[in-house]
């Protein structure tokens, strides 16, 4: 372990159980996936093989994410909290999080306000949400699903279908259709976003070049 890894273990709070709670994170879509616990051996390890590391608490044991299925978490980076006692671990996941085969353990809705009206500052949050489907669709490949189709045959088919949909656009723009243009230019959003995902690029990444771009 490196100096800077000592200096962070020492900074961490665990519980009398010696367990920290650890949220795990998507790196790409940012949703939350799972809440683990790490213990002094798992944290070791996680940072060790930079794959996510945990302690069961049913089962009393250290398990190493993905040893049986193949779904591993690649981590990105941690971070912990003002206190010291809680982990956030941002992973690019290798397929589902959750052991019902869904790619976030947080699938069930509680609450949610249908009332509200979108406000102006969330006309993009469909870009947010598109990001967290094909992340879903890339971790659970679903039957019958499209984009389970486009990340199964690969890279080539998804740059051609890119290709072909900025070819589309451009027609669509030639015949001053605004109709054909609106259902063209999603689809080359929607494909484009694909390639990110199986490029591993998060969107944010690409908003930061836009507004340094500025």
């Amino acid at each position: 372990m490196t100096g800077a890894e000592a200096f962070a273990v020492e900074k961490l709070r665990f519980d009398e159980k010696g367990l920290l709670p650890v949220i795990v994170q998507d790196a790409g879509s940012k949703t939350v996936l799972t809440l683990a616990y790490m213990n002094e051996e798992s944290l070791q390890k996680s940072l060790e093989t930079k794959e996510t590391w945990f302690w069961s608490r049913s089962r009393q044991q250290l398990w190493h994410k993905g040893e049986t299925s193949g779904h591993t978490q690649r981590i990105v980076s941690m971070r912990y909290d003002c206190d010291g006692d809680a982990l956030v671990v941002m992973v690019e996941p290798n397929g589902p999080a959750c052991h019902t085969g869904a790619y976030s353990c947080f699938s069930q809705e509680a609450l949610t306000d249908t009332d509200e009206e979108p406000v102006q500052a969330d006309r993009f949050a469909i870009l947010g949400e598109l990001e967290e489907l094909i992340a879903a669709r890339e971790a659970e490949r679903p039957e019958g699903s499209y984009t389970t189709y486009l990340f199964e045959k690969g890279v080539d088919k998804i740059l051609k279908k890119v290709g072909e949909e900025a070819a589309e656009v451009i027609i669509a723009a030639k015949n001053r259709s605004r109709e054909e243009l609106r259902y063209e230019a999603s689809d080359l959003i929607f494909h484009l976003m694909v390639l990110l995902r199986e490029q591993k690029l998060p969107l944010d990444e690409v908003l930061t070049e836009l507004q340094r771009r500025r």
